[in-house]
């Protein structure tokens, strides 16, 4: 009885020190360089890309044009214009990938995706729509490079 008094102490002790809320530290500064409000949020556009009505592009046109695609994702991400970006896995609605871009307004992200050739040949289609998130979807870019092991 007594081992059995001892195991439930322990664990409503357990139960009362894991459930007290920990203390929540502001970082004014990461969150001005970040633009995050006050809810440590901000404005983004999140794009869905769509196959696009190209379809008789030759299959060499197509390769040169989606390794322009990549070459374009990666000058966006370094200019901190892309924060994520990234292909869907097969599927029956056509979507093929999304871009998540850092900027406030669909006019600005429709320049960026002006610069994507697979966009410009039409083998993309792009559909973009205002988003909000926390503003710290921005660092992930930072983190990915510490774990991915072979550059795309």
């Amino acid at each position: 009885m007594k081992k059995l008094l001892l195991v439930f102490c322990f664990l409503i002790l357990n139960t009362v020190g894991f459930s007290q809320e920990t203390e929540v530290k502001y970082d004014e500064a990461l969150a001005k360089s970040l633009h995050a409000d006050e809810y440590g949020m901000k404005k983004y556009v999140f794009c869905l890309l769509k196959s696009g009505s190209n379809t008789t592009a030759s299959k060499e046109e197509t390769k040169k044009l989606f390794e322009g695609h990549m070459e374009n994702i990666g000058k966006l991400a370094k200019e901190g214009k892309l924060t994520v970006a990234g292909p869907f896995m097969k599927n029956d609605r056509n979507y093929r990938g999304i871009y998540i871009f850092n900027v406030e307004t669909i006019e600005e992200a429709k320049a960026l995706v002006a610069t994507d050739p697979a966009i410009k040949a039409n083998l993309l289609e792009a559909e973009l729509t205002p988003w909000y998130c926390t503003a710290t979807l921005q660092e992930i870019t930072k983190m990915h490079e510490k774990i991915a092991k072979t550059k795309m």
